[in-house]
């Protein structure tokens, strides 16, 4: 059984990225996006301006400064290597998000980090959260590269989109 990383957040924090699981390079450096060529780091370094020689901490620091908390969907689940399409769907469980929408009321966006993603909150999470917690949902394209359909420049054009569209 996998376990997922812990969210990366601060009291800042409007809006909240949610993959579905890290990958193995995520999860052996403890750092959300890790493998050399997720393009998650250099969109938000783009967008945001940040230092692209800034260490994962300081990269985290500035997201979270700049309005951005980092977690995942899925909390615990089996799965062989890193794909989403082989984790285990009877052994998926989610992270505690009431909780956190309920410690972090101020935030009201949030940015899903590819299909299964925004397949599993919609399916499992949603449904969850209270009637009052009013979400604009951001549906976006992997920036994992297993996600190969798309450019680099593809990708970045619509995180950038969603990001400004949500007036970060």
């Amino acid at each position: 059984m996998l376990t997922g990383l812990t969210a990366q957040i601060s009291e800042n924090c409007r809006g909240i990225v949610l993959g579905s699981m890290p990958g193995q390079v995520s999860l052996s450096q403890v750092q959300y996006y890790a493998h050399p060529r997720n393009s998650f780091w250099p969109i938000m370094q783009n967008y945001f301006s940040f230092n692209p020689s800034n260490s994962y901490q300081q990269n985290v620091v500035q997201l979270n400064t700049s309005g951005l908390g980092l977690w995942d969907v899925i909390a615990h689940c089996q799965r062989q290597g890193s794909l989403d399409s082989s984790i285990v769907a009877a052994s998926i469980q989610t992270n505690a998000f009431t909780q956190l929408f309920s410690q972090y009321s101020q935030i009201q966006h949030v940015f899903l980090n590819g299909q299964k993603a925004a397949q599993l909150f919609e399916k499992k999470v949603l449904k969850q959260l209270q009637p009052e917690i009013n979400l604009s949902i951001y549906k976006l394209p992997s920036t994992s590269p297993a996600n190969a359909t798309m450019t680099f420049a593809e990708k970045q054009q619509a995180w950038h989109q969603a990001l400004s569209d949500a007036n970060f």
